[in-house]
């Protein structure tokens, strides 16, 4: 049974970092091109980052680059993501999610098979 499970979310200010995690069991994690994506209230879910199963690969959303980075530990089985520079606008639920199809630079929601349950991510003004 594949599991993802987000960890690290949490109530920040403006200007604030916090680090996501994302513990996947269940799969043989390094065989998986792994993604970001968040949910903001009334709003689709976007896609925010990915990585590809070696790690030498990543691709993110405009409003993010430069102010968060995608990573992986493939013998620890985790995927991360640094957030710095935290604005307002990024505060969602934020969702880490699997793949074996390979990456394009904006991959959307169907492309991945496996989802996490999500991590609230709040930043105040």
């Amino acid at each position: 049974q594949v599991q993802l499970v987000e960890s690290g979310g949490g109530l920040v200010q403006a200007g604030g970092s916090l680090r996501l995690s994302c513990a996947a069991s269940g799969l043989t994690f390094s065989n998986y091109n792994m993604g970001w994506f968040r949910q903001a209230p009334g709003k689709e879910r976007e896609f925010v980052a990915a990585i590809n199963w070696s790690g030498d690969w990543s691709s993110y959303v405009d409003s993010v680059k430069g102010r968060f980075t995608i990573a992986r530990d493939n013998a620890k089985n985790t995927l991360y993501l640094q957030m710095n520079s935290l604005k307002p606008d990024d505060t969602a639920v934020y969702y880490c999610a699997a793949t074996r199809l390979t990456l394009v630079a904006r991959p959307s929601a169907p492309f991945f098979n496996y989802w996490g349950q999500g991590t609230q991510v709040t930043v105040s003004s």
